[in-house]
Parts: structure tokens; C-alpha cells; sequence
């Protein structure tokens, strides 16, 4: 396989058409969880590490996106939690695990919410965490995770359980093990694809909550985006209503 752009689009074509028809299934089953909770008044609250974090972003507070979403992120420690900027320098605070429960606590959490929790590999010990907390909590959980890493590593938690092993749904990116698609000749390879089967799976789980809403005769609360003339009117008359409950930070 050749390494140029060329080879990646065909990639990256035949992925998100294995993926976006293959996972169906989980599409709809996660869809059917995220509508109860916005049925019931719930919010999305999505959290994703490192490049997983798109996903969060993918499904919190963009154009077509769901407007009861909340992006949870490692920033939240800094920005609600009072913590030194230095404490999100470097790569290993996701594989912390004592970091869950404090993001959990400044979360603006209701009991009605749904999170999405999005990891490629599935095993760090933040993700895991978080999860187990968010389980013991009494709330769902829809992940995204590759099926293929996640198969071949071993758990960083203490409890050598994984994020796929934790969720009420699971959806699989299709990403191969270590996410890079074209080999390099010399060992190692490049195009990632991760990110964008994530962001293809998200947007097919929220056309399917809205397809739900819209059978159930409701308008559903979907942003507009704010760069069309009346489109942040639009967006704030819906995010009232889930006043102190969203979040939209940088």
C-alpha cells in the first residue's frame, strides 16, 4: 500500500462506509438511550481524552448537534476547579484514574443525563474511572471505542476492566490497532482515522435521536448555526431552558 493522499482517501472511504453501515445497530440502540434522557429532560454529557476529545466537541454545542450537551473536559479542573495550569502539562493525566471523581463532582450533572464517553484504546485509567463512577452513579453510558486496540492492550485501572466492557452501548470506530492506517517501510505508520469514524458515528447517533423526537411530535432542541442571521437567537431561547446545566467554554 502506497503512502500519498490518494491511498488515504480510499482508506478513509471504505472505513466510514464499513463503519457507518456496520454499526447500525449500536447507532440506533445508543440513539433510543440518548432520546429517553432528553425525553425525561436529561443533558448529553460527553467526555473523550487526548484526540478523543473530538468526539466530546463532535457532540457538545455545534451547528445540527443536540443543545442539551455538555462537554466534559480535562480543562474543567482549571477552569471550575481551581487547579494550577501546570496540572494538564503533559500526557499522563488520563491515565490517572483519581482524576474522575473530581470531574465528575464540577460537572453540571443531572440525574436524567446520558454520557457519551469516547476512547480509542479504552483502557487508560481516567477513562475507565470515569466510567465506573458514572455507572455507580445510576446514569448510561455510550461509548466508542476501537474493538481492534482495545482486543490487544491490557487495562491501565487498577481493575483491569475496560471502557467496552462498562457501557449500556458500544460502538466500534473501526479504527486498527494503533489508529494509523498506511504502513511506513521502515516500521510505523500515518493516517490516523479515529477521529473521523468517531465524528461519523456521532453525527448518525444524533439524527437518529432527532428522528425519534420528531416521531414523538416534538420540536427538537437542535442549534442553529451562530454565523447565520438569526441563528444565536435561535440557540439562546433553547439553552435557557437547560440554564446551569450546559456549559460552552474554549
Amino acid at each position: 500500500m502506497s503512502v500519498s493522499a490518494e491511498a488515504y482517501l480510499d482508506v478513509i472511504t471504505d472505513l466510514v462506509k464499513t463503519v457507518g453501515t456496520r454499526q447500525l445497530p449500536q447507532v440506533r440502540a445508543a440513539a433510543e438511550v440518548i432520546a429517553e434522557a432528553v425525553r425525561a429532560g436529561g443533558v448529553v454529557q460527553a467526555f473523550g481524552c487526548g484526540h478523543s476529545e473530538a468526539l466530546a466537541m463532535e457532540v457538545a454545542g455545534r451547528a445540527g448537534g443536540l443543545v442539551p450537551s455538555n462537554r466534559i473536559s480535562l480543562r474543567d479542573l482549571v477552569l471550575f476547579g481551581g487547579e494550577p495550569v501546570s496540572v494538564l502539562e503533559g500526557p499522563l493525566l488520563e491515565k490517572d484514574p483519581t482524576v474522575a471523581h473530581r470531574l465528575y463532582e464540577l460537572a453540571p450533572v443531572g440525574a436524567e443525563d446520558v454520557f457519551v464517553i469516547a476512547s480509542n484504546s479504552g483502557v487508560n485509567g481516567l477513562i475507565v474511572e470515569f466510567a465506573l463512577h458514572v455507572k455507580s452513579k445510576g446514569h448510561k453510558v455510550v461509548a466508542l471505542t476501537s474493538r481492534q486496540h482495545t482486543d490487544r492492550v491490557e487495562s491501565n485501572h487498577p481493575s483491569g476492566r475496560k471502557l467496552a466492557e462498562l457501557a449500556d452501548v458500544v460502538l466500534d470506530n473501526g479504527a486498527p490497532y494503533g489508529d494509523s492506517t498506511l504502513p511506513l517501510p521502515g516500521g510505523g505508520a500515518v493516517g490516523a482515522v479515529s477521529s473521523i469514524t468517531a465524528a461519523l458515528l456521532a453525527q448518525q447517533i444524533v439524527t437518529e435521536v432527532v428522528r425519534r423526537l420528531l416521531a414523538d411530535g416534538q420540536t427538537p432542541p437542535v442549534y442553529l448555526s451562530a454565523n447565520i442571521p438569526g441563528g444565536r437567537e435561535h440557540n439562546k431561547v433553547i439553552e435557557d431552558r437547560y440554564a446551569g446545566r450546559i456549559r460552552r467554554t474554549a
